[in-house]
């Protein structure tokens, strides 16, 4: 199925995700809807005690234990995961029309950044969690560093301006708000739009727009990679 394409820059915070929420929503009742019709169709073809309709019964049965403990648990954190970004991005929105530029879940082609910041300030990417906490921020998982740090790089490469990386918590309790570690920035979400605002000037408003700029013409390269790839599977 083809896929009209919209604005990279004009995405929504957590737009990807909570896509992939409404996705697995979709295809879990499907499947469940798929096996009750076939198990009430077996019944009724055979009898209640005919093997095959035993056999859909004990399938139906398996399936409602799998989507209980893993596929309900996925969708859950998926969940939280989009209300998170939904959350920063609507903070860090309220930056726009005081010179910053504001880009929520960008594809760069190398996963997803959840928010990227250009203004006097300069340049930022936001990773969000939304870990319930309390979270120590001399104990935050290297691989949340590193995925930090690859969105960092990521934008880096595009705009050849330094990039700072932060990591926001939506909602959990930070023990060192700011602290940083090994190069990352880590606070809670709602001390992020004042963190941004009181950062000292380092881009021109011309800058601002020429970095803007440059990231934009990145997001529609991506883009277009994946609209011809689509076009050669035919998805």
């Amino acid at each position: 199925m083809y896929v009209v394409d919209t604005d990279p820059t004009r995405r929504t915070a957590g737009q990807y995700a909570r896509e992939t929420v409404r996705r697995l929503r979709m295809r879990t009742l499907v499947a469940l809807g798929v096996l009750a019709v076939a198990t009430a169709l077996l019944g009724r073809a055979f009898g209640l005690h005919d093997a095959r309709f035993l056999g859909s019964e004990v399938a139906l049965l398996v399936s409602i234990f799998v989507i209980s403990r893993i596929v309900l648990p996925l969708v859950e954190r998926r969940d939280r995961g989009a209300s998170g970004e939904e959350h920063v991005g609507a903070l860090l929105d309220r930056l726009r029309g005081e010179q910053w530029e504001v880009i929520h879940d960008a594809s760069l082609g190398r996963g997803n950044v959840d928010h990227i910041l250009i203004g006097p300030g300069g340049v930022f990417t936001v990773e969000t969690k939304s870990h319930p906490g309390p979270v120590r921020v001399g104990r935050v998982h290297g691989s949340t560093l590193s995925q930090a740090q690859a969105q960092r790089r990521a934008v880096e490469r595009v705009t050849g301006v330094e990039v700072e990386p932060l990591i926001a918590y939506s909602r959990a309790w930070v023990d060192k708000p700011m602290a940083r570690r090994k190069g990352v920035r880590v606070m809670p979400a709602r001390m992020l739009p004042s963190y941004l605002a009181r950062r000292p000037a380092k881009l021109s408003e011309a800058e601002v727009e020429q970095v803007h700029e440059r990231i934009t013409q990145a997001l529609l390269a991506e883009q277009a990679r994946n609209r011809a790839a689509r076009l050669r599977t035919g998805s």
